[in-house]
């Protein structure tokens, strides 16, 4: 017999609570949409475990040594406690369960399980927030039947050789003596009742398969590689079941001119010598429009000037914004014309008199000023 608690990663003295976290997180990790369809059986397992330990009844069974999943072990189990699994061994030599009856007919109607998507979208989306629009494919419910599986709005009637127990008995000869077994009846399957007339769209199942587009709202500031929740937006169960939810990752496109680091945006802009000295306006296209930037007189390359309130929203203070970095990299000529290199020589005549020679593995900072990270510091307040 199976150990849930240990599929689940709890003890046998788990809450409720906890046992309905870990399913959450152990369903999750092996999704066959997340995790891959190797995980299959994995996710099968966990979600069997998590049947009989979230059902008090169940559980108690299973505590007891039976388990409720497993109707060829079950019967014997009720009937012969004490017996240290012979219902286990006599199941595996005689086919069924041994005791008074099974555990009840199979319900048709079952949850359905998470889907997975993705969607990419552009920094502007993540700055500002939006909608982006993903297909994925998955089960629906049948527009035909609406989920019940049936024609023309038939209900399932009583199956007539189980009487609507989903589950039959006979006795068999052992070892032991004579002894009841029970299993899932083959006519109905378990389920107590049969669908005379299935719907020719579903063949019974009350869904369908279909591809079908998914709006996803995008919150302001989402970061790249995130993962949404819709609920009741994943794939419909069996008998038009419950929809699980659909999970949605989302990556965000690299940007020509901006990088992003936290709620600041950044960006470098290639000035040239004369403004760096004189200093200048100029128009830069943001996010937000064109907005003037003010290069103050002496700027130096790599020094950071900032436009505060242009950067990403906050993602859990959508009223705030981070700021907008802009670092200089001054341009010096290489080639100069005759006239330019005159006037060059007369400005380094006029400014380069106090110019000295130093030695040593790092660059001296100019007298007064501050060193990159010091600047950008400065520039964000």
């Amino acid at each position: 017999m199976a150990d849930y608690y240990e599929v689940l990663g709890v003890t046998r003295e788990a809450s409720e609570d906890e046992i309905k976290r870990a399913y959450r997180k152990m369903s999750r990790k092996y999704h066959p949409d997340i995790a891959g369809p190797e995980f299959e059986d994995k996710f099968k397992e966990v979600n069997n475990a998590y049947d009989v330990l979230s059902d008090p009844q169940k559980k108690q069974m299973y505590d007891q040594g039976v388990d409720p999943n497993n109707p060829q072990a079950s019967g014997f189990a009720q009937g012969a406690q004490g017996f240290d699994g012979f219902g286990d061994i006599f199941g595996q030599f005689f086919g069924g369960g041994f005791g008074s009856a099974g555990q009840g007919p199979i319900p048709r109607t079952q949850p359905g399980r998470d889907a997975l998507s993705h969607v990419s979208i552009d920094l502007k989306t993540a700055i500002f927030g939006g909608v982006a629009h993903t297909s994925i494919h998955t089960y629906g419910l049948c527009p035909d039947c609406g989920g019940a599986g049936t024609r023309n709005g038939e209900k399932p009637v009583t199956c007539p050789d189980c009487k609507g127990q989903g589950f039959r008995q006979k006795v068999v000869r052992t070892m032991l003596g004579q002894m009841m077994t029970s299993a899932p009846c083959d006519r109905c399957e378990g389920h107590g009742t049969i669908i005379e007339h299935p719907c020719q769209t579903c063949m019974g199942h009350g869904r369908v398969q279909t591809k079908r587009n998914v709006g996803v709202t995008i919150p302001a500031g989402i970061t790249d590689d995130s993962r949404l929740r819709l609920a009741s937006q994943g794939e419909v169960g069996e008998g038009g079941g419950a929809a699980g939810d659909l999970y949605i990752d989302v990556s965000v496109n690299p940007d020509p001119q901006y990088t992003r680091d936290g709620d600041d945006l950044h960006c470098w802009i290639q000035i040239p010598m004369s403004w760096a000295v004189l200093g200048h306006d100029i128009d830069i296209d943001t996010f937000d429009g064109k907005k003037t930037l003010s290069i103050p007189t002496g700027c130096q390359s790599e020094d950071a000037i900032a436009l505060k309130g242009l950067g990403v929203t906050k993602l859990r203070a959508q009223s705030e914004r981070g700021n907008l970095v802009a670092h200089m990299v001054v341009d010096t000529p290489t080639k100069l014309s005759d006239r330019e290199e005159k006037l060059m020589m007369e400005f380094a005549k006029l400014h380069d008199a106090d110019a000295h020679h130093t030695t040593g593995r790092s660059r001296p900072k100019p007298k007064g000023r501050k060193g990159l990270f010091g600047r950008i510091k400065d520039a964000l307040g």
